[in-house]
């Protein structure tokens, strides 16, 4: 009999949106198996003191949740390459300043070397014309590519 490989969980850094999004109608349900699947092992969990600050500022249930479900969760920290390639991703007009908060999201996941960033931000991270000016300047800038998704495109549906 072959053994069963059990291949390590996928690095996914979750912004904001999706701890957010476990409480909102139209996200909910993706919202839930995604950090279903994060409990069951599929992924391991990444999270940065951005989304920490950012989910201060929500509501107790939201606080209350991200407290629990990231109690395993890996949190990187803000690195002088995160903001480089922040702005470099800023430099590239991929994003304006104004949205350098969403810019800081996908390079501190590409700095982490996370595979995967999820979010439900579809204006300026989970946007098709964005994420291969992300992945060109990521590339540019001695990285690897980052896949970005919304949760729904990133669960398990068999078994």
């Amino acid at each position: 009999m072959r053994p069963t490989l059990n291949p390590p969980p996928f690095r996914v850094y979750a912004d904001t949106s999706v701890f957010g999004g476990v409480f909102d109608d139209i996200f909910e349900t993706a919202s839930r198996a995604f950090f279903q699947q994060v409990t069951e092992g599929r992924f391991q969990l990444v999270i940065s003191p951005m989304v920490q600050d950012e989910i201060e500022l929500a509501p107790a249930t939201v606080r209350d949740f991200f407290t629990e479900v990231t109690e395993t969760a890996e949190v990187v920290k803000l690195t002088e390459g995160a903001l480089q390639l922040r702005q470099a991703y800023l430099n590239a007009g991929i994003v304006t300043a104004k949205s350098a908060a969403d810019a800081l999201h996908v390079a501190l996941a590409t700095v982490a070397k996370c595979r995967l960033i999820v979010s439900w931000n579809f204006k300026h991270i989970v946007h098709f014309q964005k994420i291969p000016l992300y992945q060109g300047v990521n590339l540019v800038n001695g990285y690897e590519e980052i896949y970005i998704y919304s949760p729904p495109q990133v669960l398990n549906y068999e078994g």
